[in-house]
């Protein structure tokens, strides 16, 4: 989402030379860098004096923390959560509180993957950015109200970023060719090669200038066909995080997507997460519990592809597992759907957690003991295969909860047939025998 110009050396790579110098020159983001908002007030010095930085790779933190320090006149630190330790972080912390006292000038700590700081390490900021003695700028591709804790979270101004817009990726590849600091020039690129940078870019900035440059290595006579960027490419690797939110995206959606029935962008996500390296065990159990949260007895048999599609991960493997998740995926997105035995459950629990619960009817109790008999355990008891169509009216719940309905049959698919046998059982149970 953001482009960036820079007086970098001409050895960086491209993305580190095109890195904007400036607000005005920050493609996208309208949401964080447009007039009025909370980094633009930060940067002026009238915000709050800390933020968090949150979207995927290419969107501009890393740029848009060093901006907060030229803006501001301020002097720039720069730490990583991978290597760095407290020590570390309380040495850039008294840095910064001396300058402050001595010199009146601020500083910038910019900690790149903050969500990898452990509570000890984040904790260690929290003096630091309550004095003001840093302005602190963390970037995390994770949800910061999982990653970044409580207490930091609240002093500071989160920032969500957002992937480039196409329109601003082709802007940025467009810049990157003409400008100095790029390649100036020196290369043409064809309509189609450019249209297959934005597309496969994934909305990540830094990847886009990385494809272009590398293709422009490559290319003959200066000229940037799609052959080109297709060899650079060799196979796209999906933007997936198996431990971020576009992992949880991805699983989302796969999930929604059988279960609203399309078949066609089920498979889209599921090969996303193939592709991606996704473990199947995980795409499969989660197959297991939806073919019994969203489909259940309107397709009985839902349960048993994914349970057999999980067997088939445990002892097949990928790739050739693939072929029994795609079955299981297509066969459960056009499955009928009902969640009945979800809202079943889930209503059942409530009722004990609300505390109706009772005793069990002393005809249903265990007596296989004496001293149970003695106390009139079993007594009662209809045997239903003695009976009818095996079924005898008697009490089976606790009196607090003799008269609930939890199942609730749909009429999709075989559920259909289920509601009727759930109308007549139930005919016959509120029904003594001999009436």
């Amino acid at each position: 989402m953001s482009l960036f110009e820079s007086s970098g050396a001409t050895d960086q790579p491209l993305a580190a030379r095109m890195r904007p110098t400036q607000l005005t020159e920050v493609l996208g983001q309208q949401q964080a860098t447009g007039a009025g908002s909370p980094l633009t007030e930060l940067i002026a010095g009238s915000g709050g004096s800390s933020v968090v930085l949150w979207g995927p790779p290419g969107t501009g933190k890393t740029t848009l923390a060093r901006l907060v320090a030229t803006e501001r006149g301020a002097n720039f630190q720069e730490l990583s959560a991978v290597s760095a330790t407290i020590k570390d972080v309380r040495s850039v912390v008294e840095e910064g509180k001396r300058n402050r006292e001595l010199y009146s000038r601020d500083t910038v700590l910019f900690i790149d993957e903050i969500h990898r700081f452990s509570k000890t390490q984040q904790d260690a900021l929290l003096p630091a950015v309550e004095n003001g003695w840093v302005t602190l700028v963390g970037a995390t591709t994770e949800n910061p109200s999982f990653a970044v804790i409580p207490a930091l979270l609240s002093r500071s101004l989160l920032v969500p970023l957002r992937p480039l817009e196409t329109e601003d990726l082709r802007r940025l590849i467009e810049r990157a060719l003409t400008d100095p600091r790029g390649l100036a020039d020196r290369n043409e690129l064809s309509d189609e090669a450019a249209e297959l940078i934005v597309r496969m870019a994934g909305g990540d900035a830094r990847r886009a200038l990385t494809t272009l440059e590398a293709a422009a290595a490559r290319s003959d006579g200066g000229r940037i066909d799609t052959a080109d960027v297709e060899q650079v490419l060799q196979q796209a690797a999906p933007r997936y995080d198996r431990q971020g939110d576009r992992h949880y995206d991805i699983t989302s959606a796969l999930i929604k997507s059988i279960r609203g029935s399309d078949v066609d962008a089920a498979l889209h996500y599921l090969a996303i997460m193939l592709s991606a390296g996704e473990d199947p065990r995980f795409i499969s159990r989660r197959l297991v519990i939806l073919a019994s949260e969203d489909i259940g007895i309107a397709d009985h048999t839902s349960l048993l592809v994914a349970t057999a599609a999980h067997e088939a991960v445990s002892f097949i493997g990928l790739p050739e597992a693939g072929y029994a998740l795609a079955q299981a995926t297509i066969h459960m997105a056009l499955a009928p759907k009902s969640n009945s035995v979800k809202t079943a459950l889930q209503a059942a629990i409530q009722d004990v957690a609300d505390g109706r619960t009772g005793p069990v009817p002393p005809a249903l109790r265990d007596d296989s003991t004496a001293s149970a008999r003695a106390e009139g355990a079993g007594r009662g008891y209809a045997y239903p295969h003695n009976f009818p169509n095996g079924i005898v009216a008697q009490q089976y719940a606790p009196e607090v909860v003799a008269d609930a309905v939890y199942y609730e049959p749909t009429q999709h698919g075989a559920e259909q047939r289920a509601a009727e046998t759930v109308r007549l059982i139930r005919e016959r149970l509120a029904k003594p025998e001999g009436k």
